[in-house]
């Protein structure tokens, strides 16, 4: 990556040093602090000019609305309260959230998508690198999780895997289509060579992990495909399966919004790292890292 000094970043951008202290102090500008000195990586200075293009009246998409659609997850929950970043969440599963984020409705999708074709693949940029429409997206890595299959305290059924769940005839808690768990699933069914028509689906459909991990405990179901940290917050055993993308999609004019960045500069903070330990199955090692971007 090309870094920038404070003095070759004003001469890049053409403005006075002191007016790009002042975008650094109002957080307005990516940088980052070595030694005592910021540094501007160049990549995303250019980012940050094609996202403050002018356009026309009318050519200008319209703001969004300060609520990342997508997919549950307790961390970025709990990130968003802590960031203070004034945006909310709207838990529909990443389908639903990929296409809210393509039409406008939300200002980013907390995605983690999985190809029966390929559930050792990276979904996620599979995905969104073959969509026209995201010429001006970005990637944002948020966490690897572990995804698995929640059990009842103690496993009362003895099941040491996703198969011995299905020819047992157990009750799986099932997520909408078009839910990365649900995807996950499928998935997962196919490489095992079992047919999805033998699974026993609990009755309704779960909305979010804590909806799976509620109707284990309420013994509406015996099992369901959720993340370690849900299980570890309701006291559920664990069968883990796989370690998966969990990731923020938005547009890059998005990116560089005050909320967004309240949002990304957490992601660096030590509490964020000790919040992911705490609840288990996290790896946030790259955390605000870019993945993907045209």
């Amino acid at each position: 990556m090309h870094l920038l000094t404070s003095a070759e970043a004003a001469d890049y951008l053409r403005i006075k040093e002191r007016k790009l202290y002042e975008l650094v102090a109002e957080r307005q500008i990516p940088c980052t602090k070595a030694t005592g000195k910021w540094l501007f990586p160049r990549p995303e200075l250019d980012r940050w000019l094609l996202a403050g293009l002018a356009r026309p009246a009318g050519v200008a998409p319209a703001d969004p609305p300060l609520i990342i659609g997508g997919s549950h997850d307790p961390l970025l929950e709990w990130a968003l309260r802590e960031s203070r970043s004034e945006m909310a969440s709207l838990a529909e599963g990443s389908a639903v959230g990929y296409r809210k984020l393509l039409s406008g409705k939300v200002i980013a999708a907390a995605i983690h998508f999985h190809a029966a074709d390929n559930p050792g693949g990276d979904g996620n940029v599979a995905l969104v690198g073959r969509e026209p429409s995201l010429y001006d997206a970005v990637l944002i890595a948020f966490a690897v999780r572990e995804q698995g299959l929640l059990l009842a305290e103690g496993n009362p059924l003895n099941l040491a895997s996703l198969a011995e769940a299905v020819v047992a005839g157990a009750r799986f808690a099932v997520r909408p289509e078009g839910a990365g768990a649900q995807q996950l699933l499928h998935a997962l069914l196919v490489r095992e060579g079992l047919d999805p028509s033998r699974l026993v689906r609990a009755p309704g459909i779960c909305p979010t992990g804590p909806d799976i991990a509620q109707a284990i405990r309420s013994r509406h179901a015996d099992c369901g495909v959720a993340t370690r940290s849900v299980a570890e917050t309701h006291g559920l055993d664990f069968l883990p399966l796989k370690l998966e993308r969990f990731d923020l999609l938005m547009r890059q004019r998005d990116y560089f919004r005050a909320p967004m960045q309240a949002l990304l500069g957490l992601l660096r903070e030590a509490r964020f790292a000790a919040r992911a330990r705490d609840l288990g199955g996290l790896d946030v090692g790259d955390a605000g890292a870019i993945r993907w971007a045209p």
